[in-house]
Formats: C-alpha cells, sequence, structure tokens
C-alpha cells in the first residue's frame, strides 16, 4: 500500500481562483518598463555605432531607408563628442521601426565572417592536412577537381613533407614551410572554382 502523499502544485489563491505559475506566464504583461525601453534605446544606438564601421556590400544588402544611411553618413562626418552623440541618438531613433536581426547578422558577419566562408576554409585545410599525411588521398582529389595541376601538387606535396620540421620542444606544434601553404592555396582555388561550375 502506498502511503506517499502527492506533491503540492505550486501556486496561488487570487480573486478565488488558483493560479499556476505556467498562467501567469501566460498573461498578458503590461507596457514595457522605462527601464526596458531605455535598454532597447541603448542597444539600437549601439547597432548604430556599428553600422558606422559596416563594410559598404553588407549596408547595401540591408535595404535601410535613405533617411538612416544619410544620418549615418553624416555621423561619419561628425568630429564634436556631443555632436556626434546627438547624431547617434537620433540613429537610434531612426532604428526603432527596423527588425534588428538582419543588422546583427550583417555585423557578425562582418566580424566573424560568413558560414560558408569559414566551412570552405576548413574544408580546404582537411583536404591540404589529408593529401600532405597520404599518397591514396590525392588520387580521390584528382578525381573530385580534374583540372587540378598535378604535376604542380605532387610537387609541393613532396615538399611539404621534406619541410615538415620536427619542435624542438616537446608538446609543441610541428612547423611548416611555404609549400604547406602554398597547398592550401591551390586547394582553396580549386574547390572556388569548382563550386562556380
Amino acid at each position: 500500500m502506498n502511503n506517499k502523499t502527492p506533491k503540492p502544485i505550486k501556486g496561488y489563491w487570487s480573486n478565488g481562483r488558483f493560479v499556476k505559475p505556467e498562467e501567469i506566464a501566460l498573461e498578458e504583461v503590461g507596457p514595457p518598463s522605462k527601464t526596458q525601453l531605455k535598454a532597447e534605446a541603448d542597444e539600437k544606438q549601439a547597432l548604430g555605432e556599428a553600422l558606422l564601421t559596416l563594410r559598404a556590400d553588407l549596408i547595401a544588402r540591408l535595404d535601410l531607408p535613405n533617411k538612416l544611411l544619410d544620418a549615418l553618413k553624416e555621423a561619419k562626418r561628425i568630429t564634436h563628442f556631443e555632436g556626434r552623440r546627438r547624431q547617434m541618438q537620433f540613429i537610434g531613433k531612426l532604428m526603432r521601426p527596423l527588425d534588428m536581426e538582419p543588422i546583427r547578422a550583417a555585423i557578425d558577419e562582418q566580424a566573424n565572417g560568413s558560414a560558408d566562408l569559414t566551412l570552405a576554409l576548413h574544408l580546404a585545410e582537411q583536404w591540404r592536412d589529408k593529401l600532405i599525411a597520404s599518397d591514396e588521398v590525392l588520387a580521390q582529389w584528382m578525381t573530385d577537381y580534374p583540372d587540378t595541376d598535378s604535376q604542380q601538387l605532387r610537387a609541393l606535396i613532396r615538399q611539404a613533407r621534406k619541410d615538415i620540421a620536427k619542435p624542438e620542444t616537446p608538446g609543441e606544434a610541428p612547423r611548416h614551410g611555404k609549400s604547406y601553404r602554398e597547398i592550401f592555396q591551390l586547394v582553396r582555388q580549386a574547390m572556388k572554382q569548382e563550386s562556380k561550375a
């Protein structure tokens, strides 16, 4: 026979009704507080500062309103501290109705590079390391990328294997020579051309 008492349900009584925590979360929240509004305005102003350093191609992709683009150009021109501060507040105000996600994504892309580029670089590094490590990988590479100059690649691989210097102290990474970097460039270029085809 089970003598355990059931766990009490969390919540509280309000106006003659028992309210559970999940119901509280679902209830409509009132208008944002002044603190929340100030935090949002500060974030938009900070994003406006970051927009000043954004590359032209990324700015063009965002399709920002002309008034905001003009305000950004003006902010770049202003050198006086107080004038610039006011201009940044104006930029923050112009950004209020905009969706911030594309702007954050563009700023992140400029700071960290696009995910596609990062993936391509990692793949090129993996191919380079495999090519140096094993002769069988060269045949696979030539099947996948037949336009590659096989003689040049073989010569670079041979040289890279000779150049690998043993580390002077244990635990240190081995040093690589010029051919190691040249293989990466050759692999990267071949992969780029193949993706365009």
